[in-house]
């Protein structure tokens, strides 16, 4: 009985930690030539999306595709923006209306029409453990 309790309480315990470990997958393609690198955002709230990064990564440009991960991601409400830095001024260079000049893409490859994608089409869900997988292509 005594070795009972100690492999219980751990079992649950180490339950309920690795159940909080998330991962998201990020597959990127299309792009258009591998100067410069690519800036990919995480965000977890609708006010923050395409403004404010929950977590974020850079990753050079190998060929026509990228693959990053975020690990270590809390269950919740996500989505993710990306843009292709060609010219490395680590900004999104737009036109004098504020249409993207390099370029982009969001989670689900939610359309962008009449103005920038919204967070209801681009938003996922990740939680107990998974590993979600996002292909998302360069627009």
């Amino acid at each position: 009985m005594n070795k009972i309790i100690p492999a219980l309480t751990f079992f649950l315990f180490g339950t309920v930690f690795l159940n909080a470990q998330n991962s998201i997958e990020i597959e990127i393609s299309k792009f258009e030539s591998d100067k410069g690198s690519v800036f990919v955002a995480l965000h977890n709230t609708e006010d923050s999306f395409l403004k404010k990064a929950f977590l974020s990564e850079e990753s050079e440009i190998k060929g026509d595709k990228v693959v990053l991960q975020f690990s270590d991601v809390p269950d919740g409400i996500y989505a993710i923006s990306l843009f292709h830095d060609e010219d490395g001024n680590r900004e999104m260079n737009t036109n004098f209306i504020g249409m993207p000049k390099e370029n982009y893409g969001v989670s689900n490859n939610a359309p962008a029409n009449f103005g920038p994608p919204k967070w209801k089409d681009a938003k996922f869900e990740v939680n107990n453990g998974e590993m979600v997988r996002q292909e998302i292509e360069l627009r």
